[in-house]
């Protein structure tokens, strides 16, 4: 079963986090990303851009609207996914406890109702 580990946390200012503090996390993650792969449950991980560089579309009213900026205004920002193949939730939430983010931020591990695959959407 896939479960998607979404990261939430605050969105540092520039030069907010000392470089060496980046460089710390940045190993974290290739740990953890390597870990995922070693265990052959990883399927896909995105870090994302701030939300400053994100253009929101909808159709809602009917007519193309695009705005410059999330959706929302949130103290938190979605900063980076983890697509996961696992047999049970208990797997998921073991590997989102061991995900760096768990320790300055939040992480919502969502069960995947349906997936793309091959050109086809899941059963």
């Amino acid at each position: 079963m896939r479960y998607t580990l979404l990261l939430h946390y605050p969105e540092p200012g520039e030069g907010e986090i000392p470089a060496e503090t980046i460089r710390e996390v940045q190993e974290a993650f290739g740990r953890y990303g390597r870990a995922l792969q070693d265990a052959g449950v990883l399927v896909a991980a995105e870090v994302l851009a701030q939300g400053a560089a994100t253009t929101t579309v909808t159709l809602r009213s009917g007519a193309l609207q695009v705005q410059d900026g999330p959706f929302a205004e949130t103290k938190e920002a979605l900063a980076g996914v983890f697509v996961l193949d696992v047999p049970h939730l208990d797997a998921a939430l073991g590997w989102a406890e061991k995900c760096p983010a768990a320790q300055f931020g939040v992480i919502e591990v969502r069960p995947v109702a349906t997936s793309f695959v091959d050109g086809a959407w899941t059963a």
